[in-house]
């Protein structure tokens, strides 16, 4: 965004249509108009005012204007994922399972507090300008806390791995972070999803009944969800789509009462956007025959808010008989608080946040934060021969890979758009600037993936006389296509990004469409890709005939089709995009063209370099939510398998046979099985989707400008045969808890450049049940250089009579050190830290011994004698029921 509203403008148009009523009169604001007086007084006096009809539109994610009492409309669909998403210009952090990887909740908490900055600042920005829709608000539906039980669901990447223990102690201070610490005011909204017990399979989340047993369900699935609510004040919960124990979670009154009565949960609950449709879908949970049956389940089993079209249906459940408007009273009394504590009904004056310069969003200090944690997030998992960190000295280098300029595998899923993203070949060529940095795709990153560029204008035309490349482009002033354009012109391509800005000064940046036509002629005949990538929306054609197209106000999106197209043939190409109220537009016209070289042009690379960096890995365009991938190996949105795509394995082992020092990279966002390459390769790196920094934090990896110290939040298995089928939410024999495996490598696992030991761990060697055990231990650098390590504390229980893990992470903490220092570090154990759930999901601290494990990894021989875990046995006495 680049308008500017001043303060006082801003605080005009807020407020103009609040008070316009109660000033009218010429009698003040009304109670609920008068910021003296209490958030909840206030409510109710407004509940008071309300007709059936607008409590019911209140109750809608595209909540209506209400006119007459000065109320303006409010979309709370918003999304912040590791940045403000959506919603044009922002800063991008890594994604959540790089987060996860920092083990470091004083920088969550850092990130946070930027990215509610720049959510603060652009909805004032919007507000100003009368602008209340999609992506606009002060509700945002992040953090995902969803347990990454499997690396097959495409979704982990927005979570923080398989750990509930890691998973909790981020979440409180990213939450607290998004929802400011002011004692009145609501910085914003934080919302914990999915509610409960969600983590794939994508393609049967509408239908999928999970039924974990008690003890998995108090162990695993609900902890963190318990830990956001007590300890950050968590304002929303989203429920999710899947049935749990037989009834849709949005319409559970289990989970409502797990939230409201056990766990005191003071906010609201909004439903996953058309989970409520799925009561009723036939082809759904069809729990219920009519959208009025459903919108009444959903909202008296505690779901306040409906992402969906299902709530208006509430007026007519009302005269059915299914539901009392006093029932309904209760959810608008939630969402209204909720907006009274955001400050949406007062002046600008007496909110603390609206003070916050529109200036934060990207800047050089929040650019800084993320490159600090793209440094954090990236893991070490090999370096053979000391083959990094890498010369400065090198002249030439090979970048190879499918991912090493690929902005989207910085960007993942539910990002926002920074203003100089750095690709790892960025990167490297900032990082080397005398020294020449050459690149070579090498391969597609799974065999039926195109690599797409934009359509080269030489094979365009703007007609059948093929005199002139490029395409002729007609702007109009309207969405629609309508009327006489406003500007005609010749574009070599269509290949745009317009930030809050449209292609011409007369155009409203914000509603606009385009139509490109001409003539396409292939260099040769063969198989290609054809499509775009579009915000909001577009119609690709070829002799008149549809290709592809897509139509969304929620995200861009790459669109496209396989053909065969033969060489010389004249094809009418026309591409319509229209822009659609989005502050970010993007149309590119898109293809595949057939490269049958392009191993052998990586090849020729690596045999002329000095060393050799492999950019390789996943993409958000393989995995993700609900997705309609087009490869083998991967289904709507999730894996079939873990192993690292064959044809990427395959140009790895021929760059290796070159016997040059190599770097493999991965850019994922889930856990990969790549046992040749573990063996192989001298050095590897997981940079997950590292954000828009990720190239220079890179460079910086593995150039020794930076010790890394990323830790895995998740385990990497061997081969997806080792765990249960993905359906299987038991959690026995899945995660580093329970799994009896040898891992790839295993959660909490990450090399450094330096070297740690640990000693003089002092525990008591006897408590009695209900006591703390307080830990000390030491840790030294014994390396060369200074670095990070993080220090992990782990429990077992070896004689507890229920089923336990083989151990639980309960602790820990980043440390710097320089070479040669050491450091104390101190824990202390509470009860809970050391209890057993018994068949019921009851916890127990029980007699026995308590094994605690102090160090860089988790525990066993090899650790231990090692010096990089020091480990005791605590003897406790008596056993205590633990308040549930």
């Amino acid at each position: 965004m680049n308008i500017h509203i001043s303060p006082l403008r801003r605080r005009g148009l807020l407020m103009a249509g609040i008070l316009l009523i109660g000033f009218a009169c010429g009698k003040g604001p009304l109670p609920y108009q008068n910021a003296k007086l209490g958030f909840a007084d206030r409510t109710e006096d407004l509940l008071t005012r309300l007709t059936l009809q607008e409590k019911v539109d209140l109750l809608r994610y595209d909540s209506p204007a209400i006119g007459r009492l000065g109320i303006p409309a409010y979309n709370w669909w918003n999304e912040c994922l590791h940045g403000v998403a959506r919603s044009g210009l922002a800063t991008v952090f890594p994604q959540a399972i790089g987060l996860a990887s920092m083990w470091d909740r004083d920088e969550m908490g850092a990130i946070a507090d930027a990215i509610s900055d720049e959510a603060r600042v652009k909805y004032h920005e919007y507000a100003g300008r009368g602008k209340r829709g999609i992506y606009q608000g002060l509700t945002f539906w992040s953090p995902n806390i969803n347990i990454f039980r499997d690396p097959r669901w495409g979704r982990g990447m927005e979570t923080y791995g398989e750990d509930p223990y890691l998973t909790g102690e981020l979440a409180v201070p990213f939450v607290k972070g998004l929802q400011g610490h002011d004692a009145k005011y609501l910085k914003l909204v934080a919302t914990a999803k999915h509610f409960a017990v969600h983590s794939g399979p994508e393609s049967t989340r509408h239908t999928f009944d999970a039924r974990p047993s008690a003890r998995d369900m108090a162990e695993t699935y609900t902890p963190h969800f318990e830990k956001v609510v007590k300890e950050a004040g968590v304002y929303s919960v989203m429920c999710a789509y899947n049935a749990v124990y037989g009834a849709p979670c949005c319409g559970n009154k289990f989970l409502d009462d797990l939230l409201r009565n056990k766990w005191k949960f003071q906010g609201y609950i909004v439903s996953d956007c058309w989970a409520i449709h799925d009561f009723f879908e036939k082809n759904a949970h069809h729990v219920v025959e009519t959208k009025e049956e459903a919108a009444a389940m959903a909202l008296k089993a505690g779901t306040d808010l409906n992402c969906g079209d299902s709530y208006p249906a509430l007026v007519n459940a009302v005269k059915q008989g299914l539901i009392t408007e006093k029932e309904i009273d209760v959810s608008v009394r939630r969402v209204l608080l909720a907006r009274m504590k955001l400050g949406q009904f007062d002046p600008d004056a007496d909110v603390p946040y609206s003070s916050i310069p529109f200036s934060v969003v990207d800047s050089k200090d929040h650019q800084a934060l993320t490159l600090d944690a793209a440094r954090k997030s990236m893991v070490l998992l090999k370096n053979d021969n000391r083959t990094l960190p890498l010369s400065k000295e090198i002249k030439k280098l090979a970048v190879i890979g499918p991912n090493a300029d690929d902005l989207e595998v910085l960007l993942g899923n539910y990002n926002g758009y920074p203003s100089s993203p750095k690709t790892a070949l960025t990167g490297l060529r900032e990082k080397l600037p005398a020294a020449r940095v050459d690149f070579a795709l090498g391969c597609p990153l799974a065999a039926g993936l195109p690599c797409f560029e934009a359509l080269p204008s030489k094979y365009l035309y703007t007609d059948e006389t093929l005199r002139q490349h490029g395409l002729q482009a007609a702007y109009y002033d309207n969405k629609d296509w309508k009327g006489t354009p406003k500007h005609a012109r010749i574009d070599a391509n269509a290949d745009f990004v317009w930030r809050t800005k449209a292609p011409f000064d007369d155009l409203a940046y914000d509603q606009y469409s385009v139509k490109w036509s001409g003539v396409l002629v292939v260099p040769e005949t063969g198989t290609y890709a054809l499509g775009g990538e579009g915000f909001s929306g577009f119609n690709l054609t070829l002799d008149d005939k549809l290709v592809t197209k897509w139509n969304s106000e929620h995200h861009p999106h790459k669109e496209y089709e396989m053909m065969t197209l033969e060489a010389g043939r004249k094809y009418r190409i026309r591409l319509e995009y229209f822009q659609d109220n989005t502050e970010y537009a993007i149309m590119r016209l898109l293809w595949s063209a057939p490269r049958p070289n392009l191993k052998e042009e990586a090849l020729a690379l690596a045999r002329s370099a000095e060393a050799v960096v492999l950019c390789m890995g996943l993409s958000p365009l393989l995995e993700g939510e609900e997705m309609k991938v087009k490869v083998e190996g991967f289904a709507g949105g999730d894996r079939l398998d873990v192993k690292l795509p064959a044809v990427q394995s395959e140009l790895i082992r021929e760059i290796q046979k070159l016997g040059k020092p190599t770097v493999l990279v991965l850019f994922n966002g889930s856990a990969l099985a790549f046992p040749w390459e573990k063996e192989n390769v001298p050095a590897i790196v997981e940079a997950w989707y590292p954000g828009q920094a990720g190239g220079a934090a890179l460079a910086d990896v593995l150039f020794g400008d930076y010790n890394p110290s990323g830790r895995l939040p998740l385990t990497f298995y061997k081969f997806i045969d080792q765990i249960p089928p993905f359906s299987e939410y038991d959690m026995t024999g899945k995660t580093y808890r329970f799994f009896k495996g040898e891992p790839e490598y295993e959660f909490g696992y990450g090399l450094s450049y330096t070297t740690f030991e640990y000693s003089g761990l002092q525990a008591p060697a006897n408590i009695s049940a209900g006591d703390p055990i307080p830990l000390t231990a030491t840790v030294r650098n014994t390396g060369a250089k200074e670095g990070d390590e993080i220090v992990q504390l782990y429990v077992s229980l070896p004689d507890s009579k229920f089923r336990v893990p083989e151990r639980s992470l309960q602790g820990f903490q980043r440390v710097h050190l320089q070479a040669g220092e050491s450091k104390t570090v101190e824990f202390s154990l509470k009860p809970a830290q050391m209890d057993a759930f018994d068949d019921n999901g009851a916890p127990w601290v029980l007699p026995g011994r308590v094994v605690v494990s102090i160090g860089g990894s988790q525990p066993g021989e090899q650790a231990v004698t090692g010096k990089r875990v020091v480990q005791k046995t605590v003897n406790v006495a008596g056993s205590l029921g633990l308040p549930d």
